[in-house]
This record gives structure tokens, C-alpha cells and sequence, in this order.
């Protein structure tokens, strides 16, 4: 049953990316907005921020990176959406493939997906002036963090695709998510913020995944921010997985 799953998977993967190789505009579009962000915040407001760091775009990429990632999985959720409104999905139901490799396709070409737009990203902020010398273990960390993120936000996006009534409705569960970045430490630190929007953004997830990614590139302490990351991270995955599952059988039943 388990080589059933990941044989049915490996193929409905191969499907779900020749669609992306044939519109990379897609994950060009996903990167456009982050990078204008990135660089407006760096070129036109940095100046203005002070946040005790030598330089604003080393302390302003992990947030662009978690803006980029919840930019992408809107289309997660619109892909699933077309394919549930094409009747793709009864023909699947039909044929002897295991039921939840189909879920599991469009999750991994999410993650595929939002990996390259993640290192576009990257590549720019490094040509503006981006700067780490974290070690292998660091970046791997990070890549660790990401992998997770994305995974958590592609689950909630799948709900959302298989939920949706409207290809609009399918992406819009995303915008509250790109907003949330912006009520946290990745762009100004919080001790800046009054009172009761200052309690909020430092115990939200983003600040603890921010916090640890930023220390993790600069090489210092990461303290009990990571492991609350990754809390925050498998936590919303684990949730986010079961009520897709719970979503799917009942759209497809």
C-alpha cells in the first residue's frame, strides 16, 4: 500500500509540474511582488528604520521570505480548485490510485514551486547587498524552517482550494496571510509598537519563525525562538493536514 501511495504520488507530481514548467510566469508573478516589497523597503524606507542592525536588508529578508511563501500558495489552492471544477477528481476516484496521492501532488509541487521563487528572492536580496556567514548547518536550518512553512501554509491552502466557490475565493484566504507579516518583527522590532499590538506580534507565529531565521543568517544565539518556530510550524501543519483530509473525503464521498 505505502510503494502504491508513493508510485500514484511520483506520477500525479509529474503531472502537477509540467503545468508549472509550462507557466513559469506563475512562479515569476509570485516573486514579483516580494522583490518590489523588498526593494521599496530597503531603498525607500530603510533609511527611515532604525533597527540596531548594520544593515536593514539583512534584518528585512526573513520576512520577505515568509511574505513570498504566502504569496505562492494562493495558486495551491487555485490549481486545486480548477481541478476540482474540471471533474478531474472523480476520474482519479475511478481509477485504482491511492485517494490521498492526489492531495499530496499538489502539495509537493507547492513546495517545489515556492522553493525557486524562494532562492529568486534570495538572489536579489544578495545583489542589494544581502550578507551571511552562516555555516552549512545554519543554512540548512533555515532551509528546514521554510520546507516547513511551506508545507503548513500549502495544507491551509488546500482547504481552501477544496472549499472555495469562486477561483477568486480559492486565492483569497492568502491575503490575511501576507498581511500578518507586517504585524511583527520582520520589519521594524516590536518593542516600536503600543501595547496591545505589541502583545500580539511578539507571541504570533511569524515573529518566533522571523527571529529564528534572522539569527540563524547573523550567527548568533537562536535561544528558545527556534524550537517555538518550529512548535508554531508543525503545529499549524498537523492541524491544517487533518481538516484537509477530513475536507477531501467529503468532497469527494
Amino acid at each position: 500500500m505505502t510503494k502504491h501511495f508513493f508510485s500514484d504520488t511520483a506520477v500525479l507530481l509529474g503531472r502537477s509540474l509540467r503545468h508549472i514548467t509550462r507557466s513559469l510566469d506563475t512562479i515569476i508573478t509570485t516573486a514579483i511582488m516580494p522583490i518590489a516589497m523588498l526593494l521599496l523597503f530597503v531603498y525607500v524606507f530603510g533609511g527611515a528604520i532604525n533597527t540596531g542592525s548594520e544593515s536593514y536588508v539583512n534584518y528585512l529578508l526573513p520576512g520577505i521570505l515568509l511574505i513570498t511563501v504566502a504569496s505562492g500558495i494562493a495558486y495551491t489552492a487555485f490549481r486545486l480548485f480548477l481541478d476540482m471544477k474540471s471533474g478531474i477528481f472523480e476520474r482519479f476516484q475511478s481509477m485504482p490510485i491511492a485517494r490521498s496521492s492526489v492531495l499530496w501532488a499538489h502539495v509537493l509541487t507547492s513546495l517545489v514551486a515556492n522553493l525557486i521563487s524562494l532562492v529568486v528572492v534570495l538572489l536579489v536580496a544578495l545583489l542589494i547587498g544581502f550578507r551571511s556567514g552562516a555555516g552549512v548547518l545554519a543554512w540548512l536550518a533555515v532551509a528546514g524552517i521554510l520546507i516547513l512553512f511551506i508545507l503548513a501554509l500549502t495544507w491551509i491552502a488546500v482547504i481552501a482550494g477544496l472549499s472555495a466557490k469562486s477561483a477568486d475565493g480559492a486565492g483569497a484566504f492568502s491575503y490575511p496571510l501576507i498581511f500578518l507579516p507586517f504585524i511583527s518583527s520582520a520589519f521594524v522590532p516590536t518593542d516600536t509598537m503600543p501595547g496591545p499590538l505589541r502583545t500580539f506580534a511578539e507571541h504570533q507565529p511569524v515573529t518566533a519563525i522571523v527571529n529564528a531565521i534572522r539569527h540563524l543568517f547573523a550567527q548568533q544565539p537562536v535561544g528558545t525562538d527556534i524550537w517555538i518556530a518550529l512548535a508554531w510550524c508543525v503545529g499549524i501543519l498537523i492541524v491544517a493536514y487533518s481538516f484537509a483530509m477530513v475536507t477531501y473525503r467529503r468532497r469527494v464521498a
